[in-house]
């Protein structure tokens, strides 16, 4: 399959020309030419397959016909050695808990999925020398980026991250790691880092010095992968018989998530709609109301990963639909969740249905049941663990929190980071003295 640009002055690539550059020449994201819907006798019997057979599935209709089966296979099974349970919050409304992999949040899967398919590409090339995988992180992505190549041979990751803007357990993640990890501590915001590593990639001076490559879910490799959780919810509600009239709320900052979700519904995953729950940065939900996209700097909340002022994947939703704001409205509708709702909302769904829940699957959370009609069911991501965000969730509640084993281990380890400013010509001149 090849894939084109959303700016569609770029010649088609091949997948792995899509996965190596990570962003189009002409700054556009790459697409898939087509999306296969999937036949009937798989959702039939979708509620028979574990995650991992279904994922499969899934893949093949994506990467089947640049990868071989049972390379294929190795690679999502290798992704796949955990699971994301759907539990019941209350009488419709379900939890998708996307956070039982290595880093506890969300991105686990898409980070791990690239690894191991970048891997195998150069493998498959005799590929010499290393690749430099750049990647902007306003909290989760950099964690799970970060283990997800860590010891990849040939791989060296730089990790972009706004300074005193991520949690400490976030930010441990992804600077005690050592090795073939880098991070930077970027003087400013998530938008400053994304900046960052986008002008890196049309920098011809620095494409000619350093292969880079770019693990955000700007990259196929990123964000297609994550379309298997809700091929793998939908599968859970069946076995649960709620299966009907099915609503997904997803907290959204950079849009690569839901955008997933929008790539399993065109495969024929009957979800009715999606929720895109924004905070305080509402761009997207600013955009279903007047039809006009207006990105501005982001601002700090308490749901920092969706600290994003220009989410990257707007344009691949736009393109999805053809840029008709009509369809696109009716397909996805929105909300805002400001701090106060958050921290509100943490406290009563702990009191009301003794379910903890994290800043972002707060915004999720309270979108849902705001929007949720009768006869439907509603899913919402909780996308990482209430433990990495310790602090906030314990004002919320007044308990403590314990901290898993996992975290914990992050903690335990010297920070290792170095400052970057937001000036380009400064992060150039960084990555050419690593060449």
């Amino acid at each position: 399959m090849k894939y084109y640009s959303t700016n569609h002055k770029a010649p088609l690539a091949t997948l792995r020309e899509a996965v190596e550059r990570g962003l189009a020449p002409d700054r556009g994201l790459y697409m898939p030419e087509r999306i296969e819907k999937l036949p009937q006798d798989f959702y039939d019997n979708i509620q028979n397959m574990s995650f991992q057979e279904l994922s499969l599935q899934v893949a093949q209709a994506f990467f089947g016909e640049d990868v071989p089966m049972p390379d294929l296979k190795k690679i999502v099974y290798d992704t796949l050695s955990f699971d994301y349970p759907v539990k019941q919050v209350k009488s419709n409304v379900y939890s998708l808990e996307l956070f039982h992999g290595p880093t506890m949040a969300f991105k686990d899967v898409g980070a791990r999925f690239m690894a191991r398919m970048l891997s195998y590409f150069r493998q498959q090339e005799g590929a010499k020398g290393l690749v430099n995988v750049l990647v902007a992180t306003s909290g989760d992505t950099g964690g799970a980026v970060a283990n997800g190549f860590l010891g990849v041979e040939g791989v060296r990751v730089f990790v972009l991250y706004p300074k005193d803007k991520v949690s400490k357990i976030q930010e441990s993640q992804f600077t005690t790691l050592g090795h073939n990890i880098t991070a930077l501590e970027v003087d400013g915001v998530f938008d400053d880092c994304q900046r960052l590593v986008k002008s890196a990639f049309v920098d011809s001076e620095l494409r000619e010095a350093i292969t880079l490559s770019s693990a955000n879910s700007i990259n196929v490799a990123r964000f297609l992968p994550q379309a298997f959780y809700y091929f793998n919810a939908y599968a859970q509600l069946k076995r649960l018989g709620v299966d009907k009239n099915i609503v997904v709320c997803v907290p959204s900052g950079n849009f690569g998530n839901i955008t997933s979700a929008l790539f399993a519904r065109r495969m024929g995953l009957p979800i009715s709609r999606l929720i895109a729950a924004n905070n305080a940065n509402d761009i997207f939900y600013q955009y279903l109301q007047t039809g006009k996209y207006n990105p501005r700097p982001s601002i700090q909340t308490l749901a920092n990963a969706m600290d994003v002022g220009d989410p990257s994947n707007f344009a691949r939703i736009l393109d999805l639909y053809q840029v008709q704001w009509e369809d696109i409205r009716h397909d996805i509708s929105g909300a805002v969740v400001n701090d106060a709702t958050i921290l509100r909302t943490i406290r009563e769904c702990w009191q009301q249905n003794g379910y903890l829940l994290d800043p972002h699957g707060a915004c999720g959370y309270q979108a849902l049941i705001s929007g949720l009609e009768e006869g439907e069911t509603g899913v919402f991501c909780e996308t990482a663990h209430p433990a990495k965000f310790k602090e906030t969730v314990e004002k919320a509640t007044g308990s403590d929190v314990k901290i898993p084993e996992r975290l914990a281990a992050f903690m335990n380890k010297e920070k290792q980071s170095i400052p970057m400013t937001t000036d380009f010509a400064d992060f150039k001149r960084f990555l050419l003295s690593q060449a």
